[in-house]
């Protein structure tokens, strides 16, 4: 049977994501890097870009995941990396699912400390466990008060074979150069750091810290120490609030693109689409591309979104034109004389950063990555 053609295409660089891995490792050659690939990474493919990382010449201590499915699913992978589950378990049957199978679950509530005390109790699971107590450093989303964080950690502490990570997450790291944002920052920091060193002295011995995601690895060197937990950066876009991936040495990893179906003259004074959103100022020449929010491209997307078009001998930038519906968007293609139905239009990637695209549309990089739904077809470099 022969195969339909693929009417929107999302492009994986693998070999872009390692280099974004090396360049973590460049700026925290001393810590250790979990890699989160939380959300089927990003919208990436987790399995794939797990088993390219795992391959990289940059060393890999474990994966970072958000739920207890991911945790079991990348674990059925058998890549052989330490699995850091950020959600932790919310019963005695999904601490247990960890302890068997070798996931280290974040505490990060006191009911999950009776959970975990009961469990441990019962003495039946062998090796070795770890888990990653979360500090509340004034995000105020997960975590317990430091002490809180500090008795929990101590209860722990006290049971054979048990490791133990301190660990929290930073709120405003994305904008260093806002006054406001560096004083939470170094209030956040100065809480972590007065609890971790009360613990080494309690617990007579060093105690291993976490704190730095992407934001904290590109622009707070203080803030590495053992652990780093990269995530949208290794996807080549910035976590930082005025700059772009390509401005940080990122490179993209994802190129979302489809085709025109239909070019045609819309004389001015006539309107593009839905609810008129796009009135032509003048005679326009109109390109349909395939792609719309039924695909994840985002229905918030203005007039003037850019995109590019890659014809038989040049690619070109254009931009949004009317609103964008389920199955298709608008394009205007004035002065793109050469386009032809089937070229391929570019939506972010290559040539394109995602974080310019995801101001046009009020969102973040990270939401149209993980947007991307079923009907794209993914295609591995």
């Amino acid at each position: 049977m022969t195969e339909p053609t693929k009417r929107a295409w999302a492009t994986i660089d693998l070999e872009a994501l390692c280099k974004n891995l090396a360049l973590v490792g460049t700026y925290c050659p001393e810590s250790k890097i979990f890699p989160v690939i939380k959300s089927n990474a990003y919208g990436h493919g987790m399995e794939q870009v797990a088993r390219a990382m795992s391959a990289s010449q940059t060393e890999v201590s474990g994966f970072a995941v958000a739920t207890l499915q991911e945790a079991v699913e990348l674990h059925g992978l058998g890549y052989g990396r330490p699995i850091l589950l950020l959600n932790g378990y919310i019963n005695e049957t999904e601490l247990r699912l960890c302890l068997d199978k070798s996931i280290e679950p974040v505490v990060h509530a006191n009911y999950q400390l009776e959970i975990a005390n009961k469990v441990l109790s019962d003495d039946v699971f062998s090796g070795t466990h770890k888990f990653w107590v979360k500090m509340n450093s004034g995000m105020n989303r997960l975590g317990m008060t430091g002490e809180e964080a500090s008795q929990g950690f101590l209860q722990l502490h006290t049971y054979p074979n048990t490791e133990l990570v301190l660990m929290s997450h930073l709120a405003f790291a994305d904008d260093m150069g806002n006054p406001a944002s560096r004083a939470f920052t170094d209030k956040q920091m100065e809480g972590f750091l007065g609890l971790r060193k009360q613990l080494q002295k309690d617990c007579d011995e060093t105690v291993e810290t976490s704190m730095a995601a992407s934001a904290g690895i590109l622009s707070l060197p203080e803030t590495h120490l053992n652990y780093v937990r990269p995530g949208v950066m290794l996807y080549g876009s910035s976590p930082l609030a005025k700059m772009a991936g390509g401005e940080v040495g990122l490179h993209p990893v994802m190129t979302l693109s489809s085709r025109l179906i239909s070019i045609s003259d819309v004389p001015a004074g006539e309107s593009i689409g839905y609810n008129a959103t796009y009135v032509c100022e003048k005679d326009t020449r109109v390109g349909t591309v395939s792609i719309g929010y039924g695909d994840g491209y985002p229905r918030s997307a203005v007039n003037g979104t850019p995109v590019l078009v890659k014809t038989q001998t040049r690619t070109l930038r254009t931009q949004l034109i009317g609103r964008v519906s389920m199955d298709m968007i608008t394009i205007d293609l004035s002065g793109i004389e050469d386009a032809q139905i089937d070229d391929e239009v570019i939506l972010w990637g290559a040539g394109l950063s995602s974080d310019e695209v995801s101001k046009y549309a009020n969102t973040i990089s990270y939401e149209l990555f993980c947007k991307i739904t079923q009907r794209v077809h993914y295609v591995y470099v």
